[in-house]
């Protein structure tokens, strides 16, 4: 019974035998499918009680749990708009979003509201749907001014999931490993959705620990995670080609993956790391192939019925996306979306990058992250590349700041230990003196945001004077 409505596509998937597990937590018992719906059917019954209609919003902000699953499939079932929330905001910025988005229930204690629904009976409805249908607002981490609330469909979220559950061949023999936080796209979408329509359990974990990480992935098939999650595996003695003999496959995302870590994770365990590329407003968008060639750097081609274009008919240029899982504009900021799409409807991502002929997409960081110096354009990806693969460096980050000659000087903040001038000295021999940094600053970690991107703004901001 396809209603357009997304719970109906993932209950699709859900295996035949509903005792089958959908999440096995180390330390407490399995959560069975079938008890996974009867639980999303009473918190329907629940959200309904509590007066919330089709279309309304209902906003979550919680650690991450199963209750807080059940809330999502329950607010999908009865049509209503899913709006979760970092667990981690403040007060203040949890009020910007309750004013802008007007939610109708706004759950702080998911798992106090599931047990209250527990004796309820099941709302066997599902809400009947159009694809074009809002189905949740996923609010981009407004690192230049305000939030955005990224609209997505019942229809953009369906046609996501169906293409990743073909593109990563997932099937019901999959057991899915999910370290990753649930109000962000990956985690909620990307990682549930497939292991949804492949009614397949999953090892959940609420957060990423290596130690349960490692003993998972021995029970496991496929992991998806954020690049930080390799660079910790990869630091810890007990990643070995034994851990993961089960494994199938790795993916990673919301963040660049370093060459490094993709060719020494590969030699550690003999799997290359399949790397994807998404964001809020399309949720993904590019993927290197399951089969066939993974190439470190490269976010790989673009999913099926997915157009992806560099706009300005450069090389290099602002990356611009147009398909089905496109998100329909920013939630009440109608000006802001019309100059985010262009005239014959692509996004305008705001990622710059460049495109082999043969399709394949590689990313060389935000437009925002541009630097113009001297009037040159410098990329920091180019630079990082560089930087990175010199001893002392674990990690480098490359902004454009303030500078009284050139208008933006060239900064690179470094992750590791090092001396300036020698470091400095060493990058000229590989780069034009209008990319070579001007100065380096040594830190002992960078600052990076809950899906472990680091925060060039905050940067840009703590090192605004350097020139001064």
């Amino acid at each position: 019974a396809m209603s357009g409505n997304l719970f109906s596509l993932l209950a699709s998937g859900f295996p035949a035998d509903r005792n089958r597990p959908a999440f096995r937590q180390p330390g407490a018992a399995d959560v069975s499918y079938g008890d996974l719906e009867t639980l999303a059917a009473r918190t329907a019954a629940a959200l309904r009680a509590a007066r919330v209609q089709p279309g309304d919003r209902v906003a979550l902000q919680v650690e991450k749990s199963i209750e807080a699953v059940v809330i999502y499939l329950a607010t999908l079932r009865i049509g209503a708009v899913f709006l979760p929330l970092n667990a981690a905001y403040t007060p203040s910025e949890v009020q910007y979003f309750l004013d802008d988005a007007k939610p109708a229930i706004f759950i702080q204690d998911a798992q106090g509201f599931v047990a209250g629904a527990r004796d309820l009976a099941p709302d066997p409805r599902i809400e009947p749907r159009t694809p074009g249908d809002l189905a949740a607002i996923i609010y981009t981490s407004g690192t230049t001014g305000r939030s955005k609330g990224a609209m997505l469909t019942h229809g953009a979220l369906a046609a996501n999931a169906l293409a990743l559950h073909e593109a990563w061949g997932f099937s019901p023999d999959d057991v899915l490993l999910h370290a990753l936080p649930i109000f962000h796209v990956h985690g909620l979408f990307v990682a549930l959705h497939c292991a949804f329509l492949s009614g397949c359990p999953m090892v959940w974990l609420n957060r990423f620990d290596e130690t349960a990480v490692l003993e998972g992935l021995s029970r496991s098939t496929v992991m998806m995670g954020v690049p930080t999650f390799y660079s910790r595996l990869l630091a810890n003695p007990g990643l070995t080609r034994e851990t993961v003999s089960h494994m199938r496959l790795f993916i990673s995302g919301s963040a660049p993956l370093l060459e490094s870590a993709f060719d020494a994770f590969e030699t550690r365990t003999g799997h290359r790391i399949l790397e994807r590329y998404g964001m809020s407003e399309a949720v993904i968008i590019t993927t290197n192939p399951l089969d066939g060639e993974r190439i470190a750097g490269s976010v790989g081609f673009a999913l099926p019925g997915v157009d992806v274009r560099i706009g300005g008919g450069e090389a290099t240029g602002v990356i611009e996306i147009r398909g089905p899982s496109v998100f329909t504009g920013y939630w009440r900021m109608p000006e802001r979306t019309r100059e985010e799409f262009t005239a014959d409807g692509y996004f305008i991502t705001g990622d710059v990058g460049r495109m082999d002929p043969d399709g394949r997409l590689w990313i060389s960081g935000r437009a925002k992250d541009l630097i113009i110096s001297g009037g040159y354009n410098v990329y920091p990806k180019e630079i990082e590349l560089i930087l990175d693969e010199q001893p002392g460096v674990r990690e480098s980050a490359v902004i454009g700041v303030p500078h009284p000659d050139f208008g933006e000087g060239v900064v690179a903040v470094v992750e590791g230990q090092g001396e300036e001038t020698e470091l400095i000295a060493r990058l000229r021999g590989q780069l034009a003196g209008y990319k070579t940094p001007k100065r380096i600053v040594f830190v002992d970690a960078l600052p990076r945001n809950a899906m472990g991107k680091i925060q060039k703004a905050l940067l840009r901001q703590a090192y605004g004077d350097l020139f001064a």
